[in-house]
């Protein structure tokens, strides 16, 4: 799979106060991408595409280069402590993807040029804990290294992070594209995960993004480069012959990591949800997916900013999380489940 080359490029006028800001305008004319000028990315109206079904697909190849006012972190638990805001948005089309919520109508991708200001934040909240480990997660909103070939935001944030006594970074990708950040001195600080699937899911619900044998590939290179590595599994999905998919996905991760070392490695394993909104918005822009989301067949569950989700029924949930956790304990006995949800 190619590298994320956005088809449009917005550029915020204070983004051209920051050095990122100027090197990714001058970037992006030097490769001859239209570039269009917006006072803030609330103001993005009549994307190409004659069809809302077009302008969607657009908005998922538009990028724009802004500045992140709100300072204040979101707390990420249980991944980590905070979120640390480096990019908005996502270039896959995972049908399932949680961001069709939070973003609804708006699914551009956004990058951040004030790092410095990012940076003294994540400080501060570091500050606060004193001598207490501070884990910053990378990619809550974004999956933020199928951007980073372009920006290198990420990189700098694991250097900044390598330099920290109690810091630590997470973050998790389906892509592939991974050389830029194998020589950044993370000094062990960040963690370094793949989201990984069952065939089927991969097959039928993760369009837009690398495959299977290139997610792992690049897993061998970042543990070659001396990350700590996990995986994700999510969302693990009850499709037909569930239980014999995932067994074989574990199966094809164990001969393709055989002889890696992976001193920590860690999973975690989170059930497909989704909620209301999301159901509507997914229904909307992928028509024909398979994604099976009957209310009837699921328990609800309170979220946050009482927004609740449809997950699956105890039992359900119960036979998956002793399966996968089965799975893990057969094929990676060292290593630890850090959760399931």
């Amino acid at each position: 799979m190619k590298p994320f080359i956005p088809q449009l490029v917005y550029i915020e006028p204070r983004a051209l106060e920051y050095p990122l800001g100027k090197e990714l305008l001058k970037k992006f004319q030097d490769m001859n991408i239209e570039i269009r000028e917006t006072t803030s990315h609330n103001q993005i109206r009549n994307l190409p595409g004659d069809t809302d079904f077009k302008k969607y697909r657009t908005a998922k190849s538009t990028l724009v280069v802004g500045v992140r006012k709100t300072l204040k972190f979101d707390t990420s638990k249980p991944s980590a402590e905070y979120a640390i805001p480096l990019a908005t948005g996502c270039m896959g089309h995972c049908h399932y993807c949680y961001l069709q919520t939070t973003l609804g109508s708006k699914p551009y991708i956004r990058t951040y040029v004030n790092l410095d200001e990012i940076f003294d934040a994540a400080q501060g909240y570091m500050d606060e804990r004193q001598n207490e480990i501070t884990r910053f997660e990378a990619a809550c909103t974004s999956d933020i290294v199928g951007l980073d070939h372009l920006t290198h935001s990420l990189k700098k944030t694991i250097e900044f992070i390598g330099e920290t006594e109690y810091g630590r970074l997470r973050f998790v990708t389906k892509f592939h594209h991974v050389d830029h950040l194998l020589d950044a001195k993370h000094n062990g600080k960040t963690r370094f995960r793949f989201s990984i699937n069952s065939k089927y899911v991969i097959k039928n619900f993760e369009p837009g993004t690398s495959s299977f044998d290139e997610r792992i590939e690049a897993a061998r290179k970042v543990a070659g480069a001396g990350y700590p590595l996990g995986f994700i599994v999510a969302p693990i999905y009850m499709h037909e012959d569930w239980k014999e998919g995932y067994r074989e996905l574990f199966e094809r991760l164990s001969a393709e990591l055989a002889g890696v070392d992976i001193p920590d490695l860690t999973f975690e394993l989170i059930q497909h949800r989704f909620t209301g909104p999301a159901k509507k918005v997914i229904e909307k822009n992928y028509p024909k997916s398979k994604l099976e989301m009957d209310e009837s067949k699921r328990k609800y569950k309170w979220g946050r900013y009482g927004i609740g989700k449809y997950v699956y029924q105890k039992e359900e949930a119960s036979d998956l999380e002793a399966t996968i956790r089965g799975y893990v304990s057969e094929y990676f006995p060292q290593s630890v489940v850090q959760y399931f949800t």
